[in-house]
């Protein structure tokens, strides 16, 4: 029997035609596997994908067109779906876009969303992997610990340095098992560093993680008075909805002290929600709701959707939030923004979206140059945040006995003059990277990014700031979290977030 083709207008018009109800986007129909193949999982990630991924028009697989909605559509649908039985292979091999390095998945969607809230299993050590020069060997360093954590509690700080664990060398086939692996609790073996040299000292430092620890990412906040500045500093560590009062109540305290000029580190900072780096935005530049903030663009299907619907998809400053709470800003001019290749996502958001506007200082390495957003997805057609889009209200409806989610890159931002192109990053205009032998103490007026961050607000104490060991790292602790460098929506904009 001949194959009936849709064409992509066919195809455009019935999504057009069926496109919204009261609830939101309604997806058309589509094709359906043999209900007997047990693909539920790829069934749902190829449609899900086939709807939302951001380059849905550059994968052959998730064309329109490929499995008309007839039985001979379906027996291929169907085989397609076979053709990997693992999600996870058939998810990269299948439906992933060659150039796309930040969509991902989990098995567990209740973990994900824990996780994407700054909920985790954790010791607290937040640490950053160097290899050996001409070695397969490598050793860790501790970036910072987390308050009130199993890690808080022991001989351990920003700046020691580990070469294996549990008795074993670090190396670059080992490390993820060793630190990352089911065991919630291993040792440390500690080493230290001179002259370029790491050298194991025989200290010990035992550490257990803990099931739904939660951290918070407003790490640590105070106010520097030099002559007549005064300068407020903000360790801000992931961008997580949960702790947006937080993260306003250390402005208001900016605000009680009159503060001038404001230094935000977000070094180690991975990204996470948009809302709240529009928040943050607005609490540094101003909170006037007509300022564009930014402007999402999607793939060209879901993006007639809204032309078609006049949706807006441009986001603004804001003046509250989401509690309702005023947003505390300070109405700046100009910011100085520590970064290193560890800031991503939401982190370059902040700084492409507040440079219409103001003076963007950024101090440190240039950033990893993720500019696409992402949503989570679980098996819940009819959701009304958008077809597969999850709704923590609704967990009752996802399909019984998928619980696989999908983080799939669903569009990219532009900032209110358009620009978006950074994939390789955001550039400092003071290139200064981290000194293994002199990470220094964060939040101390001396520790080397902030100091030159001080000495150009101040424009007095110029300092040396050789770096004798640049800090490389090829990976650290957050990368091997769902969160990592995600950029994150809740909603899609027929019920933004």
């Amino acid at each position: 029997m001949k194959k009936l083709k849709y064409s992509y207008m066919m195809v455009l018009l019935l999504i057009l035609s069926c496109n919204k109800s009261d609830d939101g986007i309604v997806a058309p129909d589509t094709v359906a596997p043999n209900p007997d193949a047990g693909v539920e999982v790829q069934d749902f990630m190829w449609k899900a994908m086939n709807f939302w991924y951001f380059w849905q028009d550059e994968v052959p697989n998730l064309a329109d067109d490929k499995f008309p909605n007839t039985t001979d559509g379906s027996a291929d649908y169907t085989e397609f779906l076979l053709s990997e039985e693992n999600p996870e292979q058939f998810f990269d091999n299948q439906l992933r876009f060659s150039d796309d390095r930040f969509s991902f998945y989990s098995d567990n969607y209740t973990e994900l969303t824990n996780q994407l809230a700054g909920i985790s299993r954790s010791n607290g050590l937040e640490f950053g992997l160097i290899r050996f020069q001409d070695s397969d060997d490598v050793f860790g360093y501790v970036q910072y610990i987390v308050p009130n954590s199993d890690a808080s509690t022991k001989n351990i700080s920003r700046g020691d340095i580990f070469s294996g664990v549990n008795g074993q060398s670090l190396n670059i086939n080992n490390f993820r098992d060793l630190l990352f692996g089911d065991s919630n609790t291993y040792t440390l073996n500690m080493a230290d560093l001179q002259d370029g040299t790491v050298t194991e000292n025989g200290v010990e430092v035992v550490l257990t993680k803990e099931d739904g620890f939660a951290e918070n990412p407003v790490f640590l906040d105070k106010v520097f008075e030099i002559g007549d500045k005064k300068i407020g500093y903000l360790m801000y560590n992931g961008f997580t909805n949960e702790y947006d009062e937080q993260l306003n109540d250390a402005f208001a305290r900016f605000r009680s002290n009159e503060v001038t000029d404001l230094v935000l580190d977000l070094r180690y900072n991975p990204g996470g929600s948009v809302r709240t780096s529009i928040y943050l935005s607005s609490m540094i530049y101003g909170t006037n709701t007509n300022d564009v903030f930014l402007n999402a663009r999607y793939n060209a299907k879901y993006q007639t959707i809204l032309n078609e619907n006049n949706t807006e998809t441009r986001r603004f400053f804001a003046d509250k939030t989401t509690a309702g709470t005023a947003i505390n800003t300070l109405n700046l001019s100009q910011v100085y923004i520590l970064t290193t290749v560890a800031s991503a996502s939401a982190s370059e958001l902040v700084i492409n979206g507040l440079e219409p506007y103001m003076d963007v200082v950024q101090i440190g390495e240039t950033t990893r140059g993720k500019n696409e957003f992402s949503v989570t997805m679980v098996d819940d057609r009819e959701s009304n945040f958008g077809p597969y889009v999850y709704n923590p209200e609704r967990v009752n409806k996802i399909r019984k006995g998928n619980n696989w989610a999908i983080q799939p890159l669903i569009g990219r931002n532009e900032n209110a003059d358009g620009f978006s192109d950074y994939t390789t990053g955001l550039t400092p205009d003071f290139e200064l990277e981290e000194d293994l032998e002199n990470l220094g103490v964060i939040g101390d007026q001396n520790e080397p990014l902030l100091a030159k961050a001080i000495e150009q607000i101040t424009g007095a104490g110029k300092k040396d700031f050789t770096v004798k060991m640049a800090a490389k790292p090829i990976t650290n602790s957050k990368m091997y979290s769902p969160l990592k460098d995600n950029m994150y929506i809740s909603k899609l904009p027929d019920a933004i977030d």
